[in-house]
């Protein structure tokens, strides 16, 4: 068996699906893909230039497709990931807990605890289940505010 360059597409191929395992964003996966299709291409006897033309292509075509329509089965419905921070929280209401080893308050915002203060007052601590309204970030404290009586 000879050394081609259509092995080395697919050493590479191989190489990406491994590195995949340690990120899980699928974007290494879909970058094997498209090396192992261009494996294809040099199976077929494309030239080096059209193999990379070719790369490219497989590669703009399966990343977006990757991105937008395969990795969101893997992830939880309604769990934004990511977003944290960005301002699509401002706004939602949540209730308040009581973190175990020291008793901060806080609120759990896609499975993370924050620590609360209060806008108005600047207070860290209220009752358990009280109901508030996120409002920013300042640091990794959230700024909130109390959700309103008719509200609740």
């Amino acid at each position: 068996m000879d050394w081609n360059i259509t092995y080395t597409w697919l050493a590479i191929a191989l190489l990406l699906g491994l590195a995949e395992l340690t990120s899980g964003a699928l974007v290494l996966l879909a970058l094997a893909v498209a090396a192992a299709l261009t494996a294809l291409l040099a199976w077929l006897g494309v030239s080096l230039a059209w193999q990379l033309l070719g790369l490219g292509v497989f590669a703009g075509l399966l990343l977006p497709l990757t991105i937008k329509v395969i990795r969101p089965w893997f992830s939880p419905h309604g769990v934004a990931y990511g977003t944290t921070g960005t301002g699509v929280e401002k706004g939602n209401e949540y209730h308040t807990l009581k973190r175990d080893f020291d008793g901060a308050t806080g609120i759990k915002i896609n499975g993370d605890f924050y620590r609360l203060r209060v806008a108005e007052s600047n207070t860290t601590e209220l009752s358990l289940n009280s109901r508030v309204v996120f409002q920013r970030f300042d640091g990794t404290t959230a700024i909130v505010t109390l959700a309103s009586p008719q509200e609740q």
